[in-house]
Formats: structure tokens, sequence, C-alpha cells
């Protein structure tokens, strides 16, 4: 039987999205797939994808790669809209996953509309994270949409420090420990969090907010909490998450809009309180096993951080919930074989 010969293309590709593809690419590999990653070189570096046994291609032979595959999987809406020129002419089935929604509000909307109804349309099969994304490429004219709960891939190994050490370098002393994780870009909700950190001077003793990530918001974050001396400190980019979240009493997501956010993933796995924005799809991914907030509202946010500090029972009850709503979760195991199904179907027909 021939190799199945595809290409895997990220645009530039979130954290969760590039993550994904690497773990997808081991598991094809691993069956036998022959793998192609094309993406910007600063991935490669990330993710190390020829590491997972795939080929690594640079974003501008994207064509050359496409026309020796027998089908390409592009993840992400540039991603998806550079993969359509690419198969201009060509025969070549093309899927696309949406593991997340671009704004579409502002003056950017329009554009975003309309390349995303050009990927919809042009994919044969359209997956999406969650059904609300199901939902979109249906109205945006998608043949073939369908929901794939991607499982992001599960922290390697022990946690490498204590909760005592992680806290003894940030310096928390006996304060609670807030933690949120993600690009400090528009539409992360920071300037909620932000809001709700000056509610919580009021509780004794204070806690710690920190949030690790990095991004265009951070300058403006800073000034605003210098200038309100909030008890909120700006971590940066880091490569030790699963440690925070283990140190952490709460963890917050107070985004606008997320499909499957990796941080409620590895919160609700690690058993640790969850409070999160009630938005796309967070409620499917975390049921009952987190406190649920409407977007923008910094008192809700506020009340249900400071309740959840304030009664161990109840942060016990969501650490047994989480463990048992991620133990439901498709692992990346099913993942791949849910993939892999699809590529066998199109390439059949």
């Amino acid at each position: 039987m021939t190799q199945l010969r595809t290409v895997q293309v990220l645009g530039g590709g979130s954290a969760g999205s590039s993550a994904h593809v690497r773990s997808l690419a081991a598991g094809l590999v691993a069956r036998g797939v022959r793998v192609t990653v094309c993406a910007p070189p600063e991935l490669e570096r990330l993710y190390d994808f020829p590491g997972a046994g795939a080929h690594f291609a640079p974003a501008g032979a994207l064509r050359a790669e496409c026309a020796g595959a027998d089908l390409v999987h592009a993840h992400g809406l540039r991603a998806a809209v550079r993969a359509a020129l690419a198969l201009s002419g060509l025969r070549i089935p093309l899927v696309v996953t949406w593991h997340t929604r671009a704004p579409d509000d502002g003056a950017r909307g329009r554009v975003v509309r309309l390349l995303e109804r050009r990927a919809a349309r042009a994919s044969a099969v359209l997956l999406g994270t969650c059904s609300e994304l199901v939902d979109r490429a249906r109205g945006l004219g998608a043949r073939d949409a369908r929901l794939a709960p991607l499982a992001l891939p599960a922290s390697q190994g022990p946690v490498a420090a204590g909760a005592a050490e992680v806290r003894a370098r940030l310096d928390a002393g006996e304060r609670p420990l807030v933690l949120a994780v993600g690009n400090l870009e528009p539409g992360r909700g920071y300037g909620t969090l932000l809001d709700a950190a000056e509610w919580w001077r009021l509780l004794d003793p204070v806690p710690l907010v920190v949030i690790a990530g990095e991004g265009r918001e951070r300058a403006a974050l800073e000034r605003r909490i210098g200038a309100e001396r909030l008890p909120v400190r700006l971590l940066g980019r880091r490569d030790d998450i699963a440690e925070l979240l283990a140190a952490a009493e709460v963890a917050v997501l107070p985004s606008r809009w997320e499909a499957r956010s990796p941080l409620a993933q590895e919160a609700l796995r690690m058993g640790v309180p969850l409070v999160a924005t009630a938005v796309g799809g967070v409620p499917e991914l975390v049921g009952e096993a987190a406190e649920l907030v409407p977007y923008g509202d910094a008192g809700a946010l506020a009340g249900a951080v400071a309740g959840l500090l304030g009664d161990g029972e109840r942060r016990e009850e969501l650490r047994r919930a989480g463990r048992v709503q991620a133990a439901g979760w498709q692992t990346e195991d099913e993942t791949v074989v849910q993939v892999l199904s699809v590529y066998d179907e199109l390439v059949s027909r």
C-alpha cells in the first residue's frame, strides 16, 4: 500500500494549535503516514517537528510541498487561506481545523469574515474544536463541518518544583496566588482582571495575581499596575506553567472568546479551581467543573474568585470535579484516530 503523504500547515500558530500539530504529527508518523509541517521557521525552533518524525519546510515552500501531497491539513484561518491559494488548480483535498475564532468586529471584521468564508468553502472537511465554530463554518458555506474536540498534549513528567519553592520565587509569602496565562493581547480580558484586582485589595490577606504571557498590551498593563499599585505581577513568557498552576489557589480565564483553552484544560487536569468567562467553547469544555462568569463583568469575576478563596470546601469540590471532567475528554491517541479517519475517507473517494 502506498504511504499516505500529508502536509500540515501553520500560518503563525497559537500555542495550542502548534502543540496540537506536533502531537498529531507524532501520532500520524507512528501509524505510517508521511508528514511534512510547513510553517514559519520560529515554530520549528519552538516545537521541534522533526523530533516528532515529521519533515519541516518553510512557509515559502508551501506550493511545492502541496503539489507532492495526497492531502493538505491547514490549522487556523491564515493557514487555511494560504493553503487554499497553494492548492489552486490541484485536485488535492484540503482539511481545515479552526482552533479559535478571529475577532470579527471593528475595521478588520469584514476582511476576517471574507477570509473565513473562503476557507470554509475551500475545505473538503472543516473541523471545529467547539460546537460554536462548527455552526459558524456551516453558516459560512462549509460543505462538511464536524466537531473535533482536540486533545491538548498533557504535561510530561512530574512538576519539577514544589508549590513552596514556586511561591518563594514569586515572593508570595502567605498570600493566595491567582494565576492567569495567555498572550497580553486585546480580547484576553486583562483589563477586567485588573479591575477585579482592585476589589481584592479589600481581602485579608490580599491575593497576588500573576499573569504569564507576553504581548503588545504589556506596556499599558504595566503602567496601570504601577499607577494604581495593584497586587498584580506580569511574569512574561514562561515554560513552567504546570509549576505555577500547582502553586495557585485559583486559575482565572477572563477572555472574550475561547474554544478549548489550554489553561482551562491544564487547570482541570491538575485539579486547580478555575474561574472562566462563559464564552465560546468554554462551557462545553468545563461543564460543571468551573465557576463561569460573564465576559467583561469585573464584579462577577472578583466575587467568584473571592468566594473560592474564602471557601476551602468549594475549592475541593472543583478540584475533584475538574479531574473527573478532564478524564472524559478525548485523548491524544483518539484525536489522531479521528483525524486519520477523515484523511482515509477523503483519499479513498
